[in-house]
């Protein structure tokens, strides 16, 4: 069962992304890429990593997506046109062979292993350790860099009110 989820979860994510860029209309490619976060979710879901999974479901398929989805209806974005004659298919087999080649030499240097994954993977003690820990100079200097942000966010906005 834990397989098939798998699967899906992937082949709905991989499809799902691929919409995201080929998709003329810019809200339909905001939708897709909500379900390619859900699907994510699920990925994290599978590995044991609840805390991540929530987390991914409210910040990127929720915050992020509604802060995109407002962006374009504010900017009254259209769809694009069509696009030229014949470059579809060359864009595809340029990625088909991409591919190949990029999976061709990661497994001569061994890159096909998989990982091992540590019990705390994705479990609020494991990130909670690891934010305030290993990486507390780069949450920090981050934490800073938003409150820098927000605050030129309201002068601008005051700014614009006068």
């Amino acid at each position: 069962m834990e397989a098939l989820l798998f699967w899906i979860f992937s082949i709905v994510g991989v499809a799902c992304g691929g919409m995201v860029i080929w998709h003329r209309n810019p809200m339909g490619s905001a939708i897709y890429l909500v379900v390619t976060m859900l699907c994510l979710s699920g990925l994290y879901a599978l590995l044991n990593g609840a805390f991540v999974a929530v987390l991914q479901v409210l910040i990127y398929a929720g915050a992020v997506m509604v802060l995109m989805l407002f962006v374009i209806m504010m900017l009254s974005v259209r769809a694009e046109g069509a696009p030229r004659e014949g470059s579809m298919p060359v864009w595809i087999i340029s990625g088909v062979i991409g591919l190949f080649v990029v999976f061709k030499v990661g497994s001569l240097f061994g890159f096909g292993k998989p990982p091992e994954v540590v019990d705390e993977f994705g479990t609020i003690e494991g990130v909670g350790s690891l934010l305030f820990n290993t990486y507390v100079l780069p949450f920090e200097l981050i934490s800073v860099l938003l409150l820098i942000a927000v605050i030129g966010a309201v002068i601008l906005s005051k700014r614009d009110a006068q």
